[in-house]
């Protein structure tokens, strides 16, 4: 089942008890992490944020199907946080669009996840307007013909 086939697709209810443990386990882990990082200098804190971000990226786009060259990931990153990419090969317009939008989902977590937003995230993936040899619609919602249906979902509520 895909998320937008959830009947109560896009307003979603948890039961704060079931996930209380795991996020604090979580947000104590992350408390310690950047605690050593705070005692590194800041260019060791760089190069580790630099790492994560790449193997968040990588990964990510794994699950996907999608094996990104990772030091085209890492070139993309480095240059987005200013920091120097000398010896890296320049990366391809497909990573850049995954690291904008992985950028954007992690460091303006707190945004609102609107329409517009899934959309931008949508056209930085796709910017060709094409998924392999298939054309597809970039930046808005699936219709009905291309088995979707979130985007009248979203008509509703916006």
């Amino acid at each position: 089942m895909f998320i937008h086939e959830n009947k109560d697709w896009p307003e979603f209810t948890w039961e704060s008890e079931s996930v209380s443990h795991a996020l604090a386990a979580v947000r104590h882990k992350q408390g310690r992490l950047l605690g050593r990082m705070e005692s590194l200098g800041f260019d060791l804190r760089a190069e580790g944020s630099l790492a994560v971000l790449t193997s968040d990226v990588v990964k990510s786009s794994a699950i996907e199907g999608e094996n990104l060259d990772p030091q085209q990931v890492r070139s993309s990153i480095a240059r987005r946080l200013g920091l120097d990419v000398a010896g890296l090969p320049k990366a391809g317009r497909d990573v850049d669009g995954v690291v904008d939008m992985m950028l954007d989902a992690t460091r303006d977590y707190a945004k609102p996840l609107t329409k517009r937003r899934l959309c931008n995230w949508h056209a930085s993936l796709f910017s060709t307007g094409r998924h392999g040899m298939s054309r597809i619609t970039v930046g808005a919602w699936r219709t009905a013909e291309s088995g979707g249906d979130a985007g009248r979902l979203w008509a509703d509520r916006s």
